[in-house]
């Protein structure tokens, strides 16, 4: 519908709606009777089911980063937060019912990684302290200001020996 040889085609709010009802009839045999749009402001997750309005929001992002599979995904998984809902069943992510469903529909119950915030991450680094007095070694991830923090053992002065960075 809005794929050619895989390559995704720009989808606006009303193209969203269209699919968000096909998929709930199709998958659930349900009516969606409420609204369902992109919102650019959500950053850490691929949509959410608003409990007040049982409007469902999603991030245009994995659409445009990762496809039509993984949208597909997880509208299937919001649409069973607001079908259990709408019920009066549990529609929470510990339900047993919310389990039952996503299960018999195939949502997914996690979005997958966007791309371009994996390339974000920096590689991890390890920062080793020795300790002047006691040679106490400390490793930490954050730096430590030696001007303020002293050894935990002997209070000596903290001196920092050396930078590991791994991938």
């Amino acid at each position: 519908m809005f794929t050619i040889k895989g390559e995704n085609i720009a989808m606006n709010d009303k193209d969203l709606q269209i699919l968000v009802e096909k998929i709930s009839l199709d998958s659930f045999g349900k009516p969606f009777r409420h609204q369902a749009y992109f919102n650019g402001r959500l950053r850490s997750t691929g949509g959410r089911y608003m409990l007040n309005s049982h409007h469902i929001e999603l991030n245009k992002k994995y659409y445009e980063q990762l496809g039509m599979e993984e949208l597909v995904g997880i509208i299937k998984h919001e649409l069973c937060h607001y079908h259990l809902h709408i019920e009066g069943r549990g529609y929470k992510h510990r339900d047993q019912d919310f389990r039952q469903l996503m299960k018999k529909v195939g949502a997914p119950r996690f979005c997958s990684a966007l791309p371009d915030r994996q390339k974000r991450r920096t590689p991890k680094k390890i920062l080793i302290y020795i300790c002047k007095e006691c040679n106490q070694t400390y490793q930490r991830r954050r730096a430590v200001d030696t001007k303020r923090y002293v050894c935990g053992k002997c209070r000596g002065k903290l001196v920092l020996e050396k930078e590991l960075t791994m991938d």
